[in-house]
């Protein structure tokens, strides 16, 4: 796959020396230099409504330990958050989540979830800087409330797909009721995904990048 997005490119990083045992040595034990590979990198943002799994969505995805601000939720926030549903829900994202992705030789995503609440938009329309692209999870208990989410997306004018995350007990319906449902445009990728799954995840992402890559190809035509 050609994945090639516009993109700020990842430094390069100094010649690595090779030592005098390692294979590759010059023949009179002299050290040869490396360059690894410059990959080009890119910022995608992981959004969607209170409690949809988008902690658990980076964190399922991340090649590296993934940075995460969670806090216990207290009684003081039962009166401003919608705790339907999410009975068994304990923590809460207060600022982002963070993770990295290698997904080609030549690609790196740079994934940075988002809270979900309402509180927190002002957070996350700067972090919305320089990104190329979001996914928003959805939940088909409360597709409602992918609504404000998706809107403030169109608002800033970054493109974006939708991963229906699955859970336990949850409706399954159609794809074709679901886009319609959330009024999404013919081109809006739509999937299903188990944020708890990598290689799930990793698909749901996949089919985001894929999407953004059609819209740069048709940009630069």
């Amino acid at each position: 796959m050609d994945f090639a997005l516009a993109s700020e490119p990842v430094d390069p990083v100094e010649p690595v020396p090779v030592p005098v045992s390692a294979p590759g040595a010059g023949a009179g034990g002299e050290q040869l230099y490396l360059r690894r590979t410059v990959s080009t990198a890119a910022k995608l943002l992981v959004v969607g409504h209170f409690a949809v799994g988008k902690t658990t969505f980076v964190g399922s995805l991340s090649e590296i330990r993934p940075l995460r601000t969670e806090e216990t939720m207290s009684q003081a926030g039962a009166g401003v958050d919608d705790l339907a549903g999410t009975e068994g829900k304990t923590t809460t994202t207060v600022a982002m989540d963070f993770g990295r992705l290698t997904l080609s030789d030549s690609l790196v995503l740079y994934l940075f979830g988002a809270p979900g609440q309402q509180r927190f938009t002002r957070l996350w329309q700067d972090m919305t800087q320089g990104a190329l692209g979001a996914l928003v999870l959805a939940d088909t208990r409360r597709l409602e409330q992918s609504f404000d989410v998706m809107g403030l997306l169109e608002e800033l004018g970054l493109p974006y797909g939708v991963a229906v995350n699955h859970f336990d007990g949850a409706p399954v319906h159609p794809e074709e009721e679901i886009r319609e449902a959330l009024d999404l445009l013919p081109e809006t990728p739509l999937v299903t995904c188990d944020a708890r799954d990598r290689v799930s995840s990793t698909r749901a992402l996949i089919a985001l990048v894929e999407y953004l890559q059609r819209r740069t190809a048709r940009e630069h035509a």
